[in-house]
């Protein structure tokens, strides 16, 4: 063997013989260690696992608030206290103190706890009867013969409990019965109480260790402190279902509360934040040695909306006076008004600065499971349907601004163009203009400006005769009618735009007749009232796109706020919206526009406008057109609007289903702006006397 191999193999041995000797001494070392926790300190350690309980709470992360543009709370969360009673190595006579004094800790602050014992005292008696009352005796191995008194002592023996007093002792007995009726154990508690006072909790976890198992749980719970106000877009919480728990295991539990419906339910990733957890040490008594958090709770994001709380009330309030006086009779002929919607934009910027749907319904109702009453209530007017975005009915002659541009625009008519309106529509099926059917004469030569002041079906049918279906529905989805407005809201229907394809859809052909009905906003024109005001907005605004939003921004727990864009892309995948959703500019002639605006302004300001009753003692100049639609033996009413006239800043459509005519809804649209411009609406006099009745159609 050469030098060289011999060196080399003296110092591999030299390390092994290394490694060798420290694992030896290791293993020397955990044996001893062991000796040490077994042997020597073994007992002393037996009896600190014996006499201590961990265990990993939930910290819950309080929910992102919802404000209104000015700061309004609209939805908010406030910490509740429930308590829990875990299962712990006492005597029964410990626990039975334990309970007494927690019973009359709640007791003392008007609190409550969980008693479903069916026995009273003072006088005894059973609370409840027949084959319930014989089954929970023998259930409760009880003779079937034993009055309530007996029955009492049977189960005061049982549970060894010794007051003597027996309003006390039933104190007692009422929870030592409910945790045999449930079941607990020390990592599993039972819910003895919810929704207690600070007080309480207070008072409780400073006798602590007077309390065997008895602890508090921190919850916190959805609160809507504006009540109905905005409803329909703030939504509802409800308890999580089996799908969307196993959807989102990760992030709930079985018991948690999910949004539902509106804005709760839409941004709930936003809202929800992340829970946290912490360890609580308790000895075997029940008594709390020790807790400290091992993740904390991310609280969810805030999120501003566009809607002003104060506007917002207005036109609910606005909303629901004129149903209740058009069912009255308040404009001269009853209608059974079912129900309606109303929808305040900004123009300029497409914010919902209000959105109103009646009847409405009080969020709160929802959060702790809605009574049977309340949820048949709800049901039978259908207050839990969004009617702005949710509902679709036909515009009826609030369309006829679409017909006109479009007439315009395609060279069919032109500013000075007149129409002879005879009274009855020489083509198809005939069909008359209103004020022929309630008068027997028509309203003779009339251009664009004059026939949207009378809001004559004769000129408008002429119009949609020479555009064409194809035409005349071009125009109406360039206002984005027939497309979801993209609105951050769940369930919005997209409505439907007459056209040949909308025909088909139904087994039909686009007659002649369907067309003339399509220009004065029949036929299968079916839109949302969102739709409309959107649509509104473009024509007061000369033709630039509008889309609606009810964001105004989104705020983290941490103060960052959460880019637009991500918002717009998280809404969009969440609404499943396309391209086809996204309006662009309408290109309309500056003197084509001003004719169709002129129009609209006749409707409130002109003695022979159909709106001009209830505008005209109003300060302000307000562009406006009625609408009146039959649904069966309904008539919905429409009227839509936009303010100021020369520099508009809001455009406002309010819809009554079976309100009877367009004009008795113009004074909700007259209520709103008043309200939105500072005016004191209380002092405007209107003479409904000036106009006579507007008809079907019109």
């Amino acid at each position: 063997m050469s030098l060289n191999n011999k060196s080399e193999l003296e110092r591999a041995n030299f390390r092994f013989n290394i490694v060798t000797t420290l694992v030896y001494a290791i293993g020397v070392i955990l044996l001893i260690q062991l000796f040490n926790l077994q042997i020597i300190h073994g007992s002393e350690y037996r009896e600190t696992s014996n006499t201590k309980l961990s265990r990993e709470v939930t910290i819950e992360a309080a929910r992102g608030k919802i404000y209104d543009r000015t700061g309004t709370i609209l939805a908010n969360t406030k910490m509740g206290f429930n308590v829990e009673l875990f299962k712990t190595k006492v005597s029964e006579e410990e626990l039975n103190n334990a309970l007494l004094i927690f019973s009359q800790i709640l007791e003392s602050n008007g609190d409550k706890h969980i008693d479903e014992l069916p026995i009273t005292v003072e006088p005894f008696n059973y609370l409840i009867k027949g084959e319930e009352l014989a089954k929970w005796k023998e259930t409760n191995k009880i003779n079937s013969a034993a009055t309530a008194e007996e029955a009492f002592l049977i189960l005061k023996d049982k549970y060894l409990i010794k007051e003597e007093d027996n309003k006390k002792a039933r104190k007692i007995l009422c929870l030592r019965y409910t945790i045999d009726l449930t079941g607990y154990t020390a990592t599993k508690p039972i819910e003895v109480a919810t929704k207690i006072s600070r007080k309480s909790a207070l008072q409780i976890e400073e006798r602590n260790g007077d309390l065997a198992g008895i602890a508090i749980d921190v919850q916190s719970e959805r609160v809507y402190p504006q009540r109905n106000l905005a409803s329909h877009i703030i939504g509802y919480m409800g308890k999580i279902n089996e799908d969307e728990y196993n959807a989102n295991k990760e992030a709930y539990k079985k018991d948690d509360h999910i949004g539902k419906t509106g804005i709760e339910n839409l941004f709930e990733k936003y809202l929800k934040g992340i829970n946290g957890t912490k360890e609580i040490d308790m000895a075997v008594d029940g008594t709390i040695t020790g807790e400290y958090t091992t993740k904390d709770a991310i609280g969810g994001s805030s999120i501003v909306l566009t809607i002003d709380a104060n506007l917002q009330y207005i036109t609910e309030k606005a909303l629901e006076k004129n149903i209740q006086k058009i069912r009255s009779g308040g404009f001269r002929k009853k209608y059974k008004a079912q129900g309606g919607a109303a929808v305040v934009l900004n123009v300029k910027t497409g914010e919902v600065l209000a959105m109103a749907s009646y009847p409405d319904y009080n969020p709160q109702d929802y959060i702790n499971g809605i009574s049977a009453e309340k949820l048949k209530a709800y049901n039978k007017n259908s207050a839990m349907l969004n009617r702005a975005i949710q509902g679709t009915y036909a515009p009826g002659s609030i369309f006829k601004m679409v017909t006109a541009i479009a007439g315009l625009q395609e060279g069919k008519i032109n500013t000075n163009t007149e129409i002879y309106d005879s009274g009855v529509y020489p083509r198809a099926h005939r069909p008359e203009c209103w004020i022929y059917t309630s008068h027997h004469y028509g309203h003779r030569n009339l251009n664009v400006v004059g026939a949207l002041e009378k809001s004559c079906n004769y000129f408008f049918y002429e119009t949609g005769y020479r555009l064409g279906i194809e035409k005349l529905s071009k125009y109406a989805k360039a206002f984005g009618l027939g497309y979801k407005t993209g609105i951050e809201l769940p369930y919005e229907q997209a409505g439907t735009v007459a056209s040949d394809e909308s025909a088909k859809a139904n087994n039909e052909t686009m007659t002649v007749g369907g067309l003339l009905s399509a220009a004065i906003g029949q036929s299968y024109n079916d839109f949302t009232p969102m739709q409309m005001a959107k649509y509104i907005a473009m024509v007061s605004n000369g033709g630039k796109a509008v889309n609606p939003t009810l964001i105004k921004n989104i705020v983290s727990s941490d103060g960052k706020q959460i880019s637009s864009k991500e918002i717009e892309s998280y809404v969009n995948e969440k609404l499943g919206l396309s391209e086809q959703n996204v309006t662009k500019d309408v290109k309309i002639e500056e003197e084509n526009i001003k004719a169709v605006r002129r129009g609209m302004k006749s409707v409130t300001t002109d003695e022979g406008g159909t709106a001009y009753s209830i505008f005209q003692d109003f300060d302000i100049e307000v562009g406006g057109k009625t609408g009146s639609t039959e649904a069966g033996n309904w008539v919905n009413a429409w009227f839509a609007g936009f303010a100021p006239y020369d520099d508009p800043e809001i455009a406002v459509v309010v819809l009554v289903e079976n309100g009877g005519h367009g004009y008795y809804t113009a004074e909700v649209v007259r209520d709103i702006i008043g309200e939105y411009f500072g005016m004191n609406t209380e002092e405007i006099k209107e003479d409904v006397s000036a106009k006579g009745e507007t008809e079907a159609y019109r």
